[in-house]
């Protein structure tokens, strides 16, 4: 049955050479006003008031006390580690299930990443797997520094029980929203739960500034040295004096503009996502072999990505084969992440096994699922893995 949700949908012709991408870029709002406005303030460099507007818009919509743009998630991140004072050889824990940026600035501080399993409900870090690693940690009398928590493909991991085991035993949790942002749990914003959040607002994003990120937190301390940090840690002074290493993270003026028509329109942008899955769930999911990413009793997903779970002996196709043959149609599709411990950069780090990302590599694919995707661009993709299913049958059949 066809829902209400996605009847709203604009519909519009749309050529069959036509590519439809992933997780493209949606400039519906006020984005050419705000970015004039900038530059005609000749506020081009990283400071600014729509810096500082775009900041404070972004610390409201999340529920925290400040926020610090900068120049990606992974700066947010780093940052983050950095003020941590990790030291050579420091653990830190993160979900497996991710993109090497949740991991990556571990290893920028010389810390060591070690992986936790998915569990099936979220796809996120396994609270049970959590408290395992952390009990053992503790026996060994070596606990980690600090936990990543990776809210996948727009949903909440579940930041409670997480935040709980860490808790007790004094261990700050960092809650990586990149994909998130939109999202809630437990009735809150995503972003919330943990000392740290940060979100990431790359062209895939579901709000973009081109290039971006931002740390959130209600630690004072944590912002102010963030900021501090991001903009070459210049000390109080006439002239240039540094009396610690500091980056070029801080955001633009121009992009947080930029950010700001974006964010007010995330409410509009989580809608038409969630559309795309509920129309994606109305066409594949009688499919013999596919079924949806599910959706977590504890939180509402941005639904960033639709990703689909493929059984290749029921649908008579592996997800390779699912997205060569859209790719033959000009259709972009991805496998789901590649688990972190699966990883050559990350071989050799412990890793609190389960099955669960495992097999989601093996069995996902992400579905086109930008914001400004047509009702023909949603029934253009389905058609062709409709078109797949049924060749695969007859071939089992015959």
């Amino acid at each position: 049955m066809v829902s209400d949700d996605h009847r709203m949908m604009t519909t519009r012709a749309e050529s069959p050479l036509d590519r439809i991408y992933l997780s493209p870029p949606h400039m519906v709002g006020r984005e050419q006003e705000y970015l004039a406005e900038a530059i005609a303030s000749n506020w081009v460099a990283p400071a600014g008031p729509h810096l500082k507007r775009f900041e404070a818009a972004v610390a409201k919509r999340v529920g925290v006390a400040r926020a610090c743009a900068v120049a990606s998630g992974t700066a947010a991140l780093h940052l983050t580690l950095r003020l941590l004072q990790l030291q050579p050889g420091d653990e830190v824990i993160c979900s497996t299930l991710t993109f090497c940026a949740s991991a990556n600035p571990i290893a920028y501080e010389g810390g060591t990443p070690v992986f936790i399993d998915s569990e099936s409900i979220s796809w996120n870090l396994d609270p049970n797997l959590l408290a395992d690693e952390l009990a053992e940690c503790a026996k060994r009398g070596r606990l980690p520094r600090a936990v990543i928590a990776v809210d996948v493909f727009g949903q909440s991991a579940d930041m409670q029980p997480i935040v709980e085991v860490a808790s007790s035993y004094d261990i700050p949790v960092i809650e990586d929203a990149a994909e998130a942002l939109g999202a809630t749990y437990r009735g809150e914003s995503v972003g919330r739960s943990g000392w740290a959040s940060f979100f990431s607002f790359n062209g895939n994003k579901i709000i973009t500034t081109s290039g971006g990120g931002m740390l959130c937190s209600d630690d004072e301390w944590l912002i102010d040295q963030a900021e501090f940090l991001s903009a070459q840690a210049r000390d109080a002074a006439p002239h240039y004096q540094h009396s610690q290493i500091g980056f070029n993270y801080r955001l633009s003026n121009v992009l947080a503009a930029l950010g700001l028509a974006q964010l007010e329109s995330l409410d509009q942008f989580v809608a038409a996502r969630r559309r795309n899955f509920n129309f994606y769930a109305s066409r594949l999911s009688s499919l013999p072999g596919i079924s949806l990413m599910p959706e977590a009793p504890f939180g509402r997903s941005n639904r960033w990505l639709t990703v689909i779970r493929i059984d290749a002996d029921r649908l008579g196709a592996t997800p390779e084969e699912v997205r060569l043959a859209l790719e033959t149609e000009n259709i972009e599709s991805r496998p789901v992440w590649k688990p972190l411990h699966m990883q050559p950069v990350f071989a050799g780090c412990r890793y609190r096994s389960g099955t669960v990302s495992e097999s989601l590599f093996r069995e996902g694919l992400c579905l086109p699922s930008g914001s400004a995707m047509s009702e023909d661009a949603l029934d253009r993709v389905c058609r062709c893995i409709e078109s797949l299913a049924r060749r695969s049958a007859r071939k089992m059949a015959g």
